[in-house]
């Protein structure tokens, strides 16, 4: 059967959601735990290659719970929530700063945070309650496990596995190797 419109022609391709000059962005997955001191050691190498690349990068948080940290899921689910509340990132470097504080504040201490950021902190702790985020989190930690992330934090870029849990050294000058590799071939 064919269409019955006048004039069929497939719809334009989105533009990319991030990249320059209709390129788009190399992805940098990180496999996180907001509850680690490692991945609190690994954002000043983030920033450092946000400031580098801009939005030729595009670091995306992928969630790794640890079950030494008994409140890395509800920081998990609350970072999904202030994603949806369009600040991701602030919110997460803010729980990363307070690593430490989270094993004693736990779920009130993430929803404070969320407050003091400015978001809306009665959503945040609805979202904690209802728990609909823990698909999202569920996911980013099965398909970590299924390509052998064990610590956090863990980057892939490019395909390549990258282990950041047992020393940082390093790291960043191979995420921009793989990087500026990836970014060259776009050319």
């Amino acid at each position: 059967m064919s269409d019955s419109s006048p004039t069929s022609s497939p719809a334009p391709a989105p533009l990319p959601a991030s990249g320059t000059a209709g390129r788009p962005a190399v992805v940098l997955d990180i496999w996180c735990e907001l509850q680690c001191p490692d991945c609190r050691g690994a954002l000043d190498d983030l920033r450092a290659l946000r400031e580098r690349y801009g939005d030729r990068l595009e670091p995306r948080l992928r969630h790794f719970p640890l079950e030494k940290h008994k409140h890395a899921f509800a920081a998990a689910q609350a970072a999904e929530e202030a994603l949806e509340q369009g600040q991701g990132w602030p919110y997460i470097e803010a729980v990363l700063g307070r690593a430490e504080e989270l094993d004693r504040g736990g779920e009130p201490l993430l929803v404070e945070i969320a407050r003091e950021l400015g978001l809306d902190a009665e959503e945040f702790d609805t979202a904690l309650i209802d728990g609909r985020h823990i698909l999202i989190v569920d996911a980013d930690q099965a398909e970590g496990k299924a390509i052998g992330v064990t610590g956090t934090p863990t980057y892939v870029i490019g395909g390549e596995r990258l282990d950041g849990g047992k020393s940082q050294e390093g790291l960043r000058e191979r995420i921009e190797e793989i990087a500026d590799r990836l970014l060259a071939e776009q050319v």
